[in-house]
């Protein structure tokens, strides 16, 4: 067992998936012998209590030209980040000059709005075409990956931010050494440095395990947050929770003694020694509960196959990749899978080989039963696809449990 990534301490090994695909990794018939596969196993630090992937892989298999997440194809999303940068121009970037950079910026949806007001920005993001489909938007964007010599650079060349932002993007990353040494090359003495990701609390209490896949390298507590800032030499100083993607915490971390710490931060740190949620005896509850969700998913879909029933997937995510891989769900249980992104579109599911057909093929013959895989869109999805509904079809789905709705 490897030792923890943030502070070196022993890691208790909490759940193996066994052998998984890269989970965006949507595959063309033709390809199917190249595809890559490696060990899913999660483990939390006994000392720094931070929940993380056992094995990790190259980020260059994960963020390349290819990548096929494009986030302003959620209209929820754009209204969140539409959001987040009106909280930044309104209290962070008020002052003449003020410089804001986003690494893993995607396609822009977040500096659209920072952009249109003027305010000095930019974008760092690896996915070539992601990069590019911003630019086009007239956003500054620099296609790399953020660390240390990227924020040098950076520096050199526009002077220190006030504001460095990352959403869904720094648990994603194995190199947190390398960020916090950008961070402290590149943010102004009085900036914050934000990021918001997946909050393992909700993960736990909702069972909502599709979250681990290989993207994700760290599972956020706030007491795991705020250790991981110390140890390389700054300070967490505020929490806000967010409903988006099932669950998730914004965290502000600053220079020490530069910003008043909130009495969130002090709340959710009790909230969390309460839950027990680093204690043994959680981690043992969400591996029962893990199992139960396969056995009762795979149960129903096998009830449907025997009943003459039609199953189709809904959303085309990563995270269905750990769903359909762990569950066993191919072909056999799942006809094919809906979504809307014309990149992934005619290929095949990752491990799972699972068609991806476009919404129109979708409404030509609906199914009797569509499998959700993006749950955490479930009220914008229900509402585009209402006829679905309304001429008898079901929706199932698996978070918190399994249930048809």
């Amino acid at each position: 067992m490897p030792s923890c990534r943030i502070c070196g301490g022993t890691l208790r090994e909490a759940f193996d998936f066994g052998r998984q695909p890269v989970a965006d990794a949507f595959v063309a018939p033709k390809d199917l012998a190249n595809e890559f596969f490696y060990r899913l196993a999660v483990a939390m630090c006994a000392t720094c209590t931070m929940m993380q992937l056992v094995e990790g892989i190259p980020r260059e298999r994960m963020f390349h030209t290819d990548y096929p997440y494009l986030a302003s194809g959620s209209t929820a999303m754009q209204a969140h980040f539409q959001g987040v940068a009106q909280h930044f121009l309104d209290n962070e970037l008020k002052d003449p000059g003020s410089f804001i950079v986003e690494f893993g910026s995607n396609d822009g949806i977040m500096l659209e709005t920072v952009a249109r007001a003027g305010v000095r920005h930019l974008g760092v993001e690896p996915s070539t075409r992601v990069a590019e489909a911003a630019a086009a938007k007239g956003i500054e964007v620099r296609n790399a990956f953020f660390e240390e010599s990227t924020a040098t650079e950076i520096f050199a060349a526009q002077g220190p931010a006030k504001v460095i932002y990352a959403a869904n993007t720094f648990s994603h990353v194995d190199y947190v050494d390398s960020i916090f040494r950008g961070v402290d090359v590149l943010l102004s003495a009085d900036g914050i440095f934000v990021f918001e990701d997946p909050y393992l609390a909700d993960i736990v209490e909702k069972t909502s395990f599709d979250q681990i896949y290989d993207e994700h390298y760290y599972f956020f507590t706030v007491r795991s947050v705020q250790a991981m800032a110390a140890q390389y030499g700054f300070e967490l100083v505020d929490v806000e929770y967010l409903t988006v993607h099932g669950g998730e915490i914004r965290y502000t971390v600053a220079r020490p003694g530069a910003r008043t710490p909130s009495p969130a931060v002090a709340r959710y740190l009790e909230r969390e020694r309460l839950t027990g949620i680093a204690e043994q005896r959680t981690l043992d509850r969400f591996a029962a509960n893990i199992h139960q969700l396969r056995d009762s998913l795979r149960d129903l879909l096998l009830r449907c196959r025997e009943q003459g029933k039609s199953v189709a997937g809904y959303g085309a995510t990563a995270k269905s990749a750990t769903v359909t891989n762990f569950c066993g769900i191919g072909p056999d249980l799942v006809s094919y899978i809906c979504d809307n992104s014309p990149t992934k579109q005619g290929l095949l599911s990752p491990g799972t080989h699972i068609p991806v057909r476009s919404p129109e093929e979708f409404a030509q013959d609906y199914p009797d039963y569509a499998l959700l895989f993006a749950w955490n869109h479930a009220q914008e999805i229900m509402h585009k696809e209402s006829r679905f509904q309304s001429q008898g079809g079901q929706w199932i789905l698996y978070v918190p449990k399994v249930h048809i709705r």
